[in-house]
């Protein structure tokens, strides 16, 4: 079942500026911290080349040096906002809640290293990633898919749990789904996730809401069926 959500609620959900899970998402391993930090260095030596040969004006010139001198610790947001910026673009949203109808691990390429053996020649080294597919589907007959990569904690998924999450779309009655959010299953309090796209918090607040809406429409049904 998926119930259509406000357009406040949807950009509640998704926040404009990176939580700390997105974060720590993108702050990544110490290898990608090498990385900000060298580009910070290298834009700090621009600007100051800048600031000699061109004699731009003091001001300008030390605020651009100081945010570039930073980039090492503001680039985590940045690239999470922008993430989120893609995903808040769609008009419309829907909580769906289905069911978790059959998962599979697969092993994924995720990058190429290219190295030298002890004898000169050029070896290619794969890197590969195991991952977790869920396929979730509700009582209409929809279906989605998300892959993450494989936790330990996945070990507990089973086949007939509940399943939550986002769908996004340009479409008002959601009939096509263009994006999908990361999955929160209930009954073990346990997200499925690579990037953590949604306010976990609220997220959990509204699915609480519509359970404690659908337990409470369930006595009016029986009452109902016995009155007609």
């Amino acid at each position: 079942m998926i119930v259509p959500l406000t357009r406040q609620k949807f950009e509640q959900l998704i926040p404009l500026i990176a939580t700390g899970l997105q974060y720590k998402y993108y702050w990544g391993n110490f290898s990608d911290f090498l990385q900000r930090l060298l580009i910070s260095v290298v834009t700090v030596a621009v600007v100051f080349l800048v600031k000699v040969f061109l004699g731009l004006d003091f001001g300008i010139v030390f605020l651009i040096g100081l945010i570039g001198a930073f980039y090492w610790l503001w680039g985590p947001v940045f690239w999470a906002s922008m993430r989120n910026a893609k995903c808040r673009r769609y008009k419309y949203s829907g909580f769906l809640r289905g069911r978790v109808l059959d998962y599979w691990i697969t092993e994924e390429l995720i990058g190429k290293q290219e190295t030298v053996d002890k004898k000169g020649d050029l070896v290619i080294v794969e890197n590969r990633e195991k991952r977790i597919n869920l396929e979730i589907g509700d009582d209409t007959g929809f279906t989605v898919e998300y892959q993450a990569p494989l936790r330990v904690a996945y070990k507990v998924i089973a086949r007939g749990q509940r399943a939550e999450l986002l769908v996004m779309s340009n479409r008002p009655d959601l009939s096509s789904i263009d994006e999908i959010s990361d999955i929160y299953i209930p009954s073990r309090d346990l997200w499925v996730s690579d990037y953590p796209c949604i306010q976990r918090d609220f997220f959990t607040g509204v699915s609480s809401r519509l359970r404690r809406d659908e337990e409470d429409e369930r006595p009016r049904r029986r009452r109902r069926r016995v009155e007609s």
